[in-house]
């Protein structure tokens, strides 16, 4: 029941995540609240937060129960992974104004532009990418059923959001990112 439970979290999570991202609750917030909606970003991110916390805190008190036994190699590829994945969400992020991002300094008027070089070159949600290696390290590292289920929530989330966060981009970039969506995959680099 406990784990039915953090996937149900889990699944709040997401989806109000996905909602209160969504552009069209934007526009209707914006005419509703006037001036106070450049503080709208800021109360998305605190909304997230507090339910990121709530969900860890509830897989905190979860009893662990052992899929993978601990051993050398859990531990070494499980830090790897969450190691590498940290660095890409990262560097994903450096292009970006923290303050901006997390709402701190609200700024209605400045427009964004699409980045398409660096990571963004090689996959168009690498911070989506960076989270499926952190969540998979821990999991590979903790090796219990409160890891599969925050990694198995993660990876039937990411269509859905990619989908969604892909439709906010097209209206705000428009055939630009049309294109680049067309010649970059979304998380998994091509190789070849």
């Amino acid at each position: 029941m406990n784990y039915v439970l953090l996937a149900l979290s889990w699944i709040i999570f997401y989806a109000l995540h996905t909602l209160l991202a969504a552009s069209k609750l934007k526009r209707i917030l914006e005419v509703k609240w006037g001036e106070a909606y450049k503080w709208y970003r800021l109360t998305y991110t605190l909304i997230s937060l507090l339910l990121l916390l709530g969900v860890m805190v509830q897989a905190v008190l979860i009893p662990k129960t052992i899929l993978i036994p601990k051993g050398d190699v859990t531990d070494y590829l499980g830090y790897m992974l969450a190691g590498f994945g940290t660095i890409i969400a990262t560097k994903s992020s450096k292009n970006y104004s923290i303050k901006r991002f997390l709402g701190i300094n609200p700024a209605q008027n400045e427009s964004e532009e699409l980045i398409t070089t660096g990571l963004y070159s090689k996959v168009r949600h690498p911070l989506y990418a960076g989270l499926v290696l952190i969540f998979l390290g821990y999991f590979i590292f903790a090796g219990t059923i409160s890891s599969v289920v925050h990694l198995g929530c993660l990876l039937l989330y990411l269509p859905f959001g990619i989908y969604f966060e892909e439709q906010n981009l097209v209206v705000q970039f428009g055939e630009a990112y049309q294109k680049y969506k067309s010649s970059v995959p979304a998380v998994i680099p091509k190789l070849w």
